[in-house]
């Protein structure tokens, strides 16, 4: 899983500090720095959302993610999407892609915990996490509508598997880091969050997928 929220840029000093300073003074120090954010990032949110941007206690408004409460590990702000919602969209998507539901399923939990309003540090968005220009290519207009969302992510795996020939691993690998990454280094990047992202994916899948 990889939420937070895009945007905001926290000067290193306050992580530099982050070692020998208490949670209250991590988060106050944190707050000054982003509420400088506050206006252009509402108005990103919502023109994102479609919603109007209102002011607020917190740095976000929903579907967006606060990230002064996610650096203490505080999850997204909406709950996990119903299973037999989710699971007719993986299976309806599985068979319309030609991708595994398993595989689908896993990077699902893995990316976002199956929440449909999480949001990446790099901006990634939704249920299997689409960055911004990767959701336009594939026709995803609104990254936060489940039904859209793994639309697009099953189709941008069925594209990653054909261009790796079914290479799991690969496909992972390119969907966490770029394709472009994978292809310059000869195979998965010596990414930590890769390595890491690509090892709990496999190891939870049947080996009929791998």
């Amino acid at each position: 899983m990889r939420f937070v929220l895009a945007g905001l840029a926290v000067p290193a000093i306050i992580w530099a500090q982050a070692s020998t300073s208490s949670p209250d003074t991590m988060r106050s120090q944190m707050t000054d720095s982003a509420a400088k954010q506050r206006d252009s990032v509402l108005k990103q949110a919502a023109a994102v959302s479609g919603k109007p941007a209102a002011a607020s206690n917190s740095f976000f408004t929903v579907p967006w993610i606060d990230p002064i409460a996610h650096s203490f590990n505080t999850p997204p702000p909406c709950d996990p999407m119903e299973k037999t919602a989710l699971d007719s969209l993986i299976e309806k998507n599985s068979k319309d892609q030609g991708v595994k539901a398993e595989l689908i399923r896993a990077v699902i939990n893995q990316e976002s915990g199956a929440r449909p309003c999480a949001v990446s540090v790099k901006g990634a968005q939704g249920l299997m996490q689409l960055m911004p220009e990767t959701a336009a290519q594939l026709g995803v207009a609104n990254p936060f509508d489940p039904k859209q969302n793994v639309e697009g992510g099953a189709r941008l795996l069925k594209q990653l598997l054909e261009k790796y020939k079914g290479n799991v691993t690969l496909a992972l690998a390119a969907y966490n880091a770029g394709s472009g990454r994978v292809d310059h280094d000869g195979g998965v990047p010596a990414i930590p969050e890769t390595l890491q992202y690509v090892t709990q994916i496999i190891t939870k899948l049947p080996k009929m997928v791998r």
